[in-house]
């Protein structure tokens, strides 16, 4: 797979897995929308990761998980990381395969 398109997918999945994960956890719990359906914190945390994927240097891009260079501050990895697993377990009690199987492949 080219480069531009694995980070268009990478793209795709980051947008969906925060937006699972804000949804689920801040705005059905009363946190005010702050831009495009994410509170400021998960808006903040999809910006950022779009920036370091935009930047990723490596070519082939490799899963972000897989890297060997993780460009990510610490704390915005554990948060991620958090992102990630919560919303991974949130389309497969749903049912939605499809994520999950894009997250992995």
């Amino acid at each position: 797979m080219n480069k531009q398109k694995r980070i268009k997918k990478d793209e795709k999945i980051l947008k969906k897995f925060i937006a699972v994960y804000c949804r689920e956890n801040h705005l059905r719990k009363g946190r005010k929308e702050y831009k495009d359906g994410y509170c400021k914190e998960c808006y903040e945390l999809l910006e950022y990761s779009l920036q370091r994927l935009y930047a990723c240097p490596l070519d082939p891009k490799p899963q972000c998980k897989h890297c060997k260079i993780h460009c990510y501050k610490p704390q915005m990895r554990l948060k991620i990381k958090e992102v990630m697993k919560f919303s991974g377990m949130y389309f497969l009690k749903h049912g939605r395969l499809d994520w999950v199987f894009h997250y992995f492949f």
